[in-house]
């Protein structure tokens, strides 16, 4: 595959992108004229995902579980040539316990999203990457500032992005990197928080250097531009507000 030189020729798989960050970054991408395909498990999110992006001629949407090889080796047989992989998908519904409280299969459910998950997807997906293509993985502030019942959160994060540095050498010149978000401000805090999610949010702002915590489309920015850096690889670029400082 030749190297793409405009946006507009550029496709991109976004696993997560029916919401939070990866739906931020499928309509910047969008916006800039790329080819877009988003991965989710669910149909009825991306069906409503889709109709939060307009750009139908240049969206596609398939359902797929990432933790299945099976399924990822179907997804990209269908997916056709890609410039970029990203994804932005976790599930940790039910994670964050205290250890003595732990259900260790909701652990391994984890595992499966977050290293399992990225792990098939880079083995699958290499093959149909151009030499300039990229893989994106997003860890999190966990593996740097990690909290009573967060253990199994820290874990991952640290491993994924140990993941990513083997891969960057593994599949060169193909790049592989991570961005580290900190709090932002997705519906994956509805299931951390609950009602408490607002309040959760709010006193973290008032402790970051940048006085707000993060918003979808910080971390799609900082994705996208690690996406076309091709100087990038084998790096975990922290989107975090300075939350690793304080």
């Amino acid at each position: 595959m030749k190297r793409k030189d405009t946006a507009a020729a550029e496709h991109v798989l976004i696993v997560g992108g029916s919401s939070g960050m990866g739906l931020a970054l499928a309509k910047r991408l969008l916006a800039a004229g790329s080819k877009v395909t988003i991965v989710g498990r669910s149909e009825h999110r991306l069906l409503a995902a889709r109709q939060q992006l307009p750009q139908a001629e240049r969206l596609r949407s398939i359902a797929a579980d990432v933790t299945r090889e099976d399924e990822v080796a179907r997804l990209f047989r269908s997916v056709g040539p890609l410039d970029h992989i990203v994804t932005t998908a976790a599930d940790i519904t039910g994670v964050y316990v205290l250890l003595p409280e732990m259900d260790i299969s909701i652990a391994r459910n984890v595992v499966d999203s977050k290293v399992i998950g990225p792990l098939l997807l880079a083995k699958h997906g290499a093959p149909v990457l151009g030499a300039h293509g990229s893989i994106t993985f997003t860890s999190g502030i966990a593996a740097y500032r990690p909290a009573a019942k967060g253990s199994v959160v820290a874990a991952i994060n640290g491993a994924l992005e140990s993941l990513a540095y083997a891969l960057a050498i593994e599949l060169a010149p193909i790049r592989v990197n991570v961005v580290s978000p900190g709090w932002v401000d997705t519906p994956i805090w509805d299931a951390v928080a609950g009602a408490g999610k607002a309040a959760a949010l709010n006193a973290m702002a008032k402790r970051l250097p940048v006085g707000r915590v993060g918003r979808p489309e910080d971390i799609a920015q900082a994705i996208q531009s690690v996406m076309h850096n091709d100087f990038i690889s084998g790096t975990v670029v922290h989107v975090d507000g300075g939350q690793r400082l304080v």
